[in-house]
Order: structure tokens, then sequence, then C-alpha cells
């Protein structure tokens, strides 16, 4: 999952007033607090042929792994797991998109520091080679478990 982040830049040029000093000011000044909300994950619930299924803002389908217990990501231990199933990264609080309820949404802090999205407690993940709108993956075994979608409630769309 690709983490949306905003790139704010602001320029003054040479012989610019004080007003034009202070304006970049507080831009510069609301920018932190810009780019913190724009790096929250949004979780989202799409239908598909395989039910009503947590995705990415883009479409992708989130996955929970049957070889996690709850609040953990087993598959950082297993050689080739995390290259092939990317855990779902947040730089902020998860934000419940429409039908996905954010009382179950939280994240988890992984190896190198980072935090991964959880929902009803389970590691999300997505799949590499995933498009948008595909469930082919879902049901599928691989490193040890199984792969399964999830759903508004927090279980396994098998």
């Amino acid at each position: 999952m690709k983490l949306t982040s905003i790139l704010l830049t602001g320029a003054v040029c040479a012989g610019a007033g004080a007003a034009a000093i202070a304006g970049a000011q507080a831009v510069s000044a609301a920018a932190p607090a810009r780019a913190r909300a724009a790096s929250a994950t949004e979780v989202q619930l799409r239908h598909t042929h395989v039910g009503a299924i947590l995705t990415t803002s883009s479409g992708l389908t989130l996955y929970e792994f049957s070889h996690d217990r709850l609040r953990e990501d087993s598959c950082v231990k297993i050689a080739g797991c995390a290259a092939a199933w990317p855990a779902l990264k947040t730089s902020g609080k998860p934000v419940a998109g429409p039908g996905v309820r954010a009382s179950l949404l939280s994240s988890i802090k992984i190896a190198g520091g980072a935090s991964q999205v959880t929902y009803a407690g389970h590691a999300l993940y997505t799949y590499v080679a995933d498009r948008p709108g595909s469930t082919e993956y879902v049901g599928v075994r691989a490193s040890g478990g199984t792969w399964d979608a999830v759903n508004a409630a927090g279980g396994a769309v098998k």
C-alpha cells in the first residue's frame, strides 16, 4: 500500500513584502497538521463478488493471515512473506470509510518502528500482485497459513 503524502512547498520571491512573508509563515505552520492528516490510512468497505470486504482507499483487498495472533504480525518472521504480503502501514490514526467501524480500527508497532493497521485485532495486509477490485487471492494458502479478506464485522471472508 502506498501511503498518501502531501508535499507542501513555498517560495518567497526576492523583494516580497512583509505580507507575503507572513503568509508563507502561516502556510509553514499549517503544513505539519495537514501532513499528519494526509498520512493516515483510510480503510473502506467495498462490495465484491465474495461479499462486502475491507479495502484500501485505492481498492486493494485487505487480508488477514490465519497464522497471526490478535494484534500481532507473524508474517514478518517468515522468509519472503512480507515481500509478497506487505503490511498495511499508517503514519497516523487509521480512518474508517463509510461502512467501516472506527471502533474496530487500530494499529500495532512492527519491525522498524512502523505502525500496521489492525481491524478487530487482526493485522491487515495487501498482496503485491493484486489490482484494485481483485479478489482472486482471497482464501489463498501461502507462508504457512490462509489469507482471507475481512468483512465489516471483522470476520474472515473465505
